[in-house]
């Protein structure tokens, strides 16, 4: 993104943000990215920050573990790994096999489902992949603390064994000559020292002579001298000796795994940067959680659709003070691209314009914004801005030269990706030629298609607004009962500046405010009571709406409960009907009991009896006549208990019941006189005349 002027950045205070963002970067690697913070113009670069950011954002509240444990700054160690003949440290070593544990912990984080879950930060190492034998090359010669192995290499090995022999030997033998000496009252209080690496014997001065060996030097007080004792001379020169070959082979072996390495320098530092890359990630999430940033939709297009929008700095210090932050929504498309704010001073207006600039720099940069999900920013190729004094001594231009010196350029540069903030357009100049050129200058812009916002105290331009096709006004609210302001944006109507309301009320002598009246124009002092009075009358209309919608949502309240008590009735109502199902069986087993009763007893009737006619003629009327009226009427009172009749044509989908058995059905399909009616699962052609239509009784709560 373009930035006219050069302090643009500065006078948006995004600065500040950078250093907020370095403040909470570990890495020299983020620290530089956050520095020089890119401003993208393409929506492929802007979504994938924007997403990258989103998800450790998401890892942050929810508390997961990402393995970016190690502040690593290995660009010298690096760069040295490709220098022929270098050699590297054992403890840079350390720090390079702390950055491929790195690697393999990242790698080994993102399984399958995290690879699902994050695929914006997946694609960090998507390009790249995980090399196992760096590590097992480090570890096959290096300890955790980059010390050699002793078992680098034979020659080593035989090295170490050897040392441990000569020591050994050299204690037997140095245990023997400080026994001598203290059975002989020669040795000092302290028993051995090392000078120069060699084992010496502490003795008083006045016998030093008396002892044969190399004298290595006294104490201050020149009352203790400290001798390499003769029987250990040539002992220590064979320990010193493979000293020298240790420190020999130590080298040779760091030399080769520097070289052996060498292959992998490159992907080293892809790793590198990968692990810095997650640290500036992490960086810009802290920040989001800071200023509770959010992640808006992008569109690639000029557009700008602010809902409940912070200015993240003003959000921090009254986050630290416990006090609110009034949002601000705007919205800026191809219909409406220029909003003039008016309204009296400190009432918000710059506050606005910059809350509006330093989110359009946030975004494209991939840093997340203080405003509600549900926003949408588009992208601008550039953005000029324009505020407070500008006069510049060097050029010995006037505030009002320098000024029109800006919007020469605004209008000689800006296009359709243009976003421009002027504070105060038109001040510094006579109020009525001021005004004048104010008028060309965004008539210009308009003409140009590009966005912006623009302050004033001008009445030609809150009128202008209304006029001119894609500009529209805007006011800061206040409470003139109280002369405070509200710092909350209106859309749609121009905003009074309160003049002569603050002077009465802060208590300037009334003569002279009738005074300064009588030299204003009347029109001009008319059209300012008139905002001063529209506004309040909104604020009214404001209030009002508010308790409307307060009474809106108790309705839907109200409606909620009233839904879920008809919902309980209705399962109530159900669950009756099902006890009543139950009875109804109940009373079937009760008859079927009292049907096999009798049936045995007739069976006994039936082997007494001499006259079996009779007996059949008894069981026929028991089985069939009385069974068939029993379950005829209850059937009958269940169907009347449910349906009603309907005196109406048969036709197909009708519900109807047949007269002879009481069973319900569905009419799919008629042929002449004759119905196909679907019962249960089965169809029935049943003949016309044998049903009735019926229909379900209403549920009355």
């Amino acid at each position: 993104m373009k930035l006219f002027p050069e302090s643009a950045a500065a006078q948006l205070e995004f600065d500040k943000i950078k250093d907020l963002l370095i403040e909470h970067s570990k890495s020299d690697y983020a620290k530089s990215k956050a520095s020089d913070l890119r401003i993208h113009t393409k929506k492929e670069f802007i979504d994938a920050e924007l997403q990258q950011t989103h998800e450790y954002k998401l890892i942050t509240l929810n508390n997961q573990y990402f393995p970016n444990d190690y502040i690593l700054n290995l660009q010298k160690d690096l760069r040295l790994l490709t220098i022929p003949g270098a050699v590297l440290t054992g403890d840079q070593f350390v720090q390079i096999r702390k950055l491929a544990l790195s690697i393999q912990t990242v790698f080994r984080w993102f399984d399958r489902a995290r690879r699902i879950a994050y695929p914006a930060l997946v694609k960090v190492i998507d390009e790249t992949y995980y090399e196992k034998a760096i590590l097992e090359m480090l570890d096959e010669v290096l300890d955790e603390y980059g010390n050699v192995k002793d078992n680098a290499t034979e020659e080593l090995q035989t090295i170490h064994i050897g040392l441990f022999k000569k020591r050994n030997e050299l204690r037997r033998v140095f245990d023997r000559v400080v026994a001598r000496l203290n059975k002989a009252g020669y040795a000092a209080d302290i028993d051995e020292s090392f000078s120069n690496g060699r084992r010496v014997v502490a003795v008083f001065s006045e016998f030093k002579r008396q002892i044969k060996g190399i004298l290595h030097g006294e104490s201050d007080t020149r009352k203790t001298a400290y001798i390499e004792p003769e029987e250990t001379i040539e002992l220590n020169n064979d320990i010193f000796s493979l000293k020298n070959e240790e420190s020999k082979e130590v080298q040779r072996v760091l030399r080769k795994l520097t070289a052996d390495l060498l292959v992998y320098a490159e992907l080293l530092k892809i790793y590198h940067n990968i692990v810095g890359e997650y640290d500036f990630i992490r960086a810009k999430a802290r920040l989001a959680v800071d200023m509770n940033g959010e992640f808006p939709s992008v569109v690639d297009k000029a557009h700008i659709q602010l809902v409940n929008a912070y200015h993240p700095l003003l959000y921090l210090y009254n986050k630290k003070s416990a006090k609110p932050t009034i949002p601000v929504t705007i919205t800026l498309d191809e219909k409406n691209r220029i909003l003039v704010i008016s309204g009296p001073n400190a009432g918000g207006k710059t506050v606005t314009l910059k809350t509006l600039g330093l989110l359009q720099m946030m975004m494209q940069s991939g840093l997340l914004v203080p405003v509600n999900p549900t926003s949408q920013m588009g992208i601008f190729k550039q953005l000029m801005i324009h505020i407070g004094d500008t006069q510049s001594i060097e050029f010995e231009l006037s505030t009002y030269s320098s000024h029109l010196k800006n919007m020469k350029h605004f209008m000689d540069v800006a296009n359709g990706k243009t976003l421009f903030f002027i504070d105060e357009l038109g001040s510094g100049s006579d109020p009525n030629l001021g005004g004048a050129f104010a008028e060309v200058i965004m008539e210009e812009l308009a003409h140009k298609h590009s966005f912006g916002i623009v302050t004033t105290h001008y009445l030609n331009l809150k009128v202008m607004a209304n006029k001119v096709p894609g500009i529209i006004n805007g006011a800061m609210a206040f409470d003139e009962q109280n002369l405070l302001p509200l710092y909350k944006l209106i859309i749609g109507k121009p905003g009074s500046s309160y003049t002569f309301s603050i002077a009465e009320r802060i208590g300037l002598s009334q003569h002279l405010i009738n005074k300064a009246r009588n030299l204003v124009n009347e029109d001009h002092f008319t059209l300012d009571k008139l905002l001063n009075r529209t506004e309040q009358d909104l604020r009214e209309v404001e209030k009002k709406e508010n308790e409307l919608q307060k009474l809106l949502k108790e309705n839907e309240r109200l409606k909620r409960e009233m839904t879920s008590i008809m919902d309980k009735e209705r399962h109530r109502q159900q669950v009756e009907l099902l006890q009543q199902q139950n009875k109804v069986t109940e009373e079937r087993i009760a008859y079927l009991k009292d049907m096999e009763r009798k049936m045995k007893q007739m069976i006994l009737d039936w082997r007494k009896a001499e006259d079996k006619n009779e007996v059949i003629k008894q069981m026929h009327k028991l089985l069939f006549k009385k069974k068939d009226e029993s379950v005829k009427n209850k059937l009958a009172k269940k169907i009347e208990n449910k349906y009603t009749e309907v005196n109406a044509d048969i036709s197909i989908g009708s519900k109807v019941k047949l007269k002879k058995n009481y069973q319900v059905g569905e009419v799919k399909e008629i042929r002449g006189k004759r119905a196909i009616v679907q019962i249960g699962l089965l169809p029935m052609s049943v003949d016309i005349d044998d049903l009735v239509v019926i229909e379900e009784k209403s549920i009355i709560l």
